[in-house]
Order: C-alpha cells, then sequence, then structure tokens
C-alpha cells in the first residue's frame, strides 16, 4: 500500500513537477558534461536514466538525481587521459561499491553529521547554486534581467493566486514565449551544446580487463562512491526535513549504486542526488516517486522529440529557477539563530561554508566539519572532576567525568599514594570507563598504593565498565 501511495498518491502534483525539473535538468546536465570535459549528451543521458531508475530503486520519494557538478569535477581527468570507455567502467564500479556501502548499511552513518555540518552545507550549496548563475550575466544585454526578473515575479506571484500549475514550470513556458515572440537577443539552451536526438543505448565499456585498467580506475570509483552517497544522503536528510516525512537511507545508497551501474551500461557519467532539482520538485508539489520517474522520462521525450523546442528556452529563464532554489535552499534562520546557539557551532558551519565554496568540494567541507565537530565534544568531555575526603582513617576520591585515553592521564595525576592513609577508596559512581586506556589507568592507581603497602577499593562501577575492566585484565575489585 505505502509503496502505491509513492507512485500514485498525488499524481497530478508529481506529473507537474517533474515536468519542471525535467527543463532544469537539461543546462545543469550540459553544464556539469563540459566540468567533466565530455560531450552535452553525456550528461544528458546520465541524467534521464539514473532519474528513471531511482524512482524505481531509491530509498526517498520525490528526491531526484542525475548528473551532478560533485561527482564531474572527480571525473576529467580520467576522461582526459583514459578517454569515455573508462569513464564509463569507473562509474559501474563506483555504482558496486555503493551497493556493498548499502549492504552493509552505511546509511546509519549519516546520523554521526552534526547539525552545524548540515547548516554548513546546504548554505554552501545555496551559495554554489547562486553563483553558477553569475557567469551567465557576464556580457548580457538588458533583455537577460527582464527575463530573469519576470521569471522571479511569476515564481514568487503566481503562488498567491493559484496553486494548480507549479509557477517555476509557468515562469518558464511564458519566458520562452515572450522571448520567441519580441524575438529577444538572449542566450538559448541550443548555444550551450548540440542537444541530439539519439536516446540513451545499451552499450558495454570497450576495455581490457586487466589489473592496471582496475588500478587506474578504482581510485576515482571510491571518489565517486563516497561523494555521491555523501551528497544523496544528506540530500534525503534534507528532504526529509522538507516533507516531514522518513526515508531508507540503505535502501538509498543501493539504489544509487544500481543506478549508476545501468547508467554506466548507458554511456552516462556517474550521477547521485541533486539538492537543487530536489528543491525545485518538492516547492513544485513533487512527492512521490513519479515526481523523479516524470522527470527522467520527459527529459527523455524532450530530447528525442522536441529537442528544436527544447533548444530555444531562454537560459534566462532557467537561471531564474535556479536563483529561487539557492533562495529557497539557503537555510536563513541559521542566520538570526546565531545568538541562541554556541559559538563553536555557528564557527564550524561557517568553516563548512567556506571551504564547499572555495574548493567546490563538498566532501572536504564536511570531512573537515565533522572532525571540528568531534574534536570539539572530545574537548568538552576530556573534562574529569576529582574530589577527596577522609573521614575515619579512609581517604574517599569522587570521580565525575567520562574516564577514557584523553582523561587518563589527568585521572592518574590527582591521587597521592605517598601521603594518603592505609585505607583508599575510589568511588566511580558518577563516572564511565569507556576504553582499556582508562581500565590501565585504574590499574596503574591501584599498583601505586599497593607499593605502599596500602589498600585501594574500587567502588560505583557500572555493569559496562566492569566488565571491560575484567576483560583487560586489569580487574578492579568493585566495592558497594
Amino acid at each position: 500500500m505505502e509503496l502505491k501511495q509513492q507512485w500514485f498518491g498525488n499524481v497530478r502534483g508529481d506529473i507537474l513537477s517533474g515536468i519542471t525539473v525535467a527543463l532544469a535538468l537539461i543546462p545543469e546536465a550540459i553544464g556539469f558534461s563540459i566540468v567533466a570535459g565530455v560531450d552535452p549528451i553525456v550528461g544528458l543521458h546520465a541524467s534521464i536514466v539514473i532519474a528513471i531508475v531511482i524512482a524505481f530503486v531509491g530509498g526517498r520519494a520525490g528526491m531526484i538525481s542525475a548528473a551532478t557538478g560533485a561527482m564531474a569535477v572527480l571525473m576529467g581527468s580520467l576522461y582526459r587521459d583514459h578517454g569515455m570507455e573508462y569513464l564509463l567502467a569507473a562509474g559501474i564500479l563506483a555504482g558496486a561499491i555503493q551497493v556493498l556501502l548499502g549492504v552493509f548499511g552505511i546509511g546509519k552513518f549519516i546520523t554521526f553529521i552534526p547539525k552545524p555540518v548540515m547548516t554548513g552545507f546546504v548554505n554552501a550549496l545555496a551559495i554554489i547554486i547562486f553563483m553558477a548563475q553569475l557567469p551567465q550575466f557576464v556580457g548580457a544585454g538588458p533583455a537577460m534581467y527582464v527575463i530573469v526578473a519576470g521569471t522571479l515575479a511569476i515564481i514568487y506571484i503566481l503562488p498567491r493566486f493559484t496553486k494548480a500549475v507549479p509557477a517555476p514550470l509557468v515562469a518558464i513556458v511564458v519566458m520562452s514565449l515572450v522571448a520567441v515572440w519580441l524575438k529577444l537577443d538572449i542566450k538559448t539552451v541550443g548555444e550551450m551544446g548540440e542537444l541530439g536526438t539519439m536516446p540513451p543505448l545499451f552499450h558495454i565499456p570497450q576495455i581490457d580487463l586487466t589489473w592496471s585498467m582496475f588500478a587506474t580506475i578504482l581510485p576515482v570509483s571510491i571518489s565517486l562512491a563516497l561523494v555521491g552517497l555523501l551528497e544523496s544522503l544528506l540530500t534525503a536528510t534534507i528532504v526529509d526535513d522538507m516533507t516531514e516525512s522518513k526515508s531508507n537511507k540503505n535502501v538509498e545508497a543501493r539504489g544509487q549504486g544500481i543506478a549508476n551501474i545501468v547508467n554506466g551500461f548507458f554511456g552516462g557519467m556517474a550521477g547521485c542526488a541533486m539538492i537543487g532539482q530536489s528543491v525545485i520538485n518538492i516547492k513544485s508539489g513533487g512527492r512521490g516517486r513519479l515526481s523523479t520517474f516524470t522527470a527522467g522520462a520527459f527529459l527523455l521525450i524532450l530530447l528525442v522529440l522536441l529537442g528544436n523546442v527544447v533548444s530555444q528556452i531562454p537560459l534566462a529563464a532557467l537561471v531564474g529557477v535556479m536563483i529561487m532554489v539557492s533562495i529557497g535552499t539557503f537555510d536563513w534562520s541559521s542566520l538570526y539563530r546565531v545568538k541562541k546557539i554556541p559559538i563553536a557551532d555557528t564557527v564550524v558551519m561557517l568553516i563548512v561554508v567556506g571551504i564547499v565554496v572555495i574548493t567546490d568540494n563538498l566532501s572536504i567541507g564536511v570531512g573537515v566539519g565533522v572532525v571540528m565537530c568531534t574534536l570539539h565534544f572530545g574537548w568538552k568531555i576530556a573534562k574529569l572532576k576529582v574530589t577527596s575526603e577522609t573521614s575515619s582513617g579512609v581517604k574517599v576520591y569522587e570521580v565525575r567525568g567520562q574516564m577514557f585515553f584523553g582523561t587518563a592521564a589527568h585521572f592518574v595525576d590527582h591521587f597521592t599514594p605517598t601521603d594518603d592513609p592505609n585505607q583508599v577508596v575510589i568511588d566511580l559512581s558518577h563516572s564511565h570507563v569507556w576504553d582499556h586506556s582508562a581500565a590501565s589507568a585504574i590499574a596503574r592507581v591501584k599498583f601505586e598504593y599497593y607499593k605502599q603497602g596500602k589498600q585501594v577499593d574500587v567502588r560505583g562501577l557500572n555493569e559496562d565498565s566492569r566488565v571491560l575492566i575484567e576483560k583487560s585484565g586489569l580487574s578492579a575489585p568493585s566495592g558497594h
């Protein structure tokens, strides 16, 4: 029943939003092909195949996957040095790696990405999407600005009167008719590259199956697999939030892999989920798998049957749509929340934004952000408080905080075996022993007291801590 709902629960909204996405995919697919150095048709074919396949096997209904910039920047050198066949093989291998990672449950690791990193990722993508539109304005005449302004006006004003048809779709159609009717001197989609009219055809990469070939494509395939999954799972999380629904991250990981494998056998460059197109889809009313399928299927129809018509669409109209996407993607609440959240979280968010925007590399920015949050968390929990009190000839040390490699040395420094009485109690009721370093520190303190001929009683160990200490062979007697 749930699958039927995902396909046919929002038919009208999904078809109309899918058509909107298909139109907006064209300049991006061509642009990303140029980034990778391949023919425009390679990106278009990839977007068709990936969108159609992921509609069936993905774990997040309503999310759009196609050729992307994050993937394109990783494959340029392989294509230049070894050609198209190696590029297709690398995409297929990347897909196989993604399927394996999905089978092994990689999806759960998305929960390890902290909120400041997620916010930084979203804001950086919004900025990148906006900046990617700016070159279109270079040397452009007044007509460019008029069409962009008209597109944005329709997008933001039309929904106040009717939401029957996606505003971005209306904007693209109306502005295209205006540009043709007034014969405006303005760049069109056709000027970005030859669209062609050939559909994706089955093709087995013509390569020699040798260790040399495998060693050549493996590093690229691993990079494609990891970056593709990272962007896809982050996008799935964002769409989850936008639609207030849940996705299956492991199914999505396997789905991305299957889509890239099929795509590689149909002549497309590797791809992944697209935050910009997914936002267009959601904001245009798309919610189900039918919207993703429609995006790919309608793009195929446009390519094969309506290539000449699509070529006439002014780039300015699509630029306007992408500016709307950047505005809608940016987490504006993160600006006025600055005074309410910890300064460290704000710093991490800004650093992630800076790295992603400067390097245009999502994985580096997210990786640095996760490491920074981890170090900050480690710094915060590496605070151990040890207090002592002597009563009736017994000195009791009370330990508060986490016992692990980061606090082990600090723990040892609090004890004075030579000056303490013969009876010493170490109370760990308010602590937890996490690793071998902590267990060794406790054993070391006990040994120092034993050398002085003094008795040490370790009390308050919880069950997990006691088991860990016993397994380590550094058994500490627990008191009551």
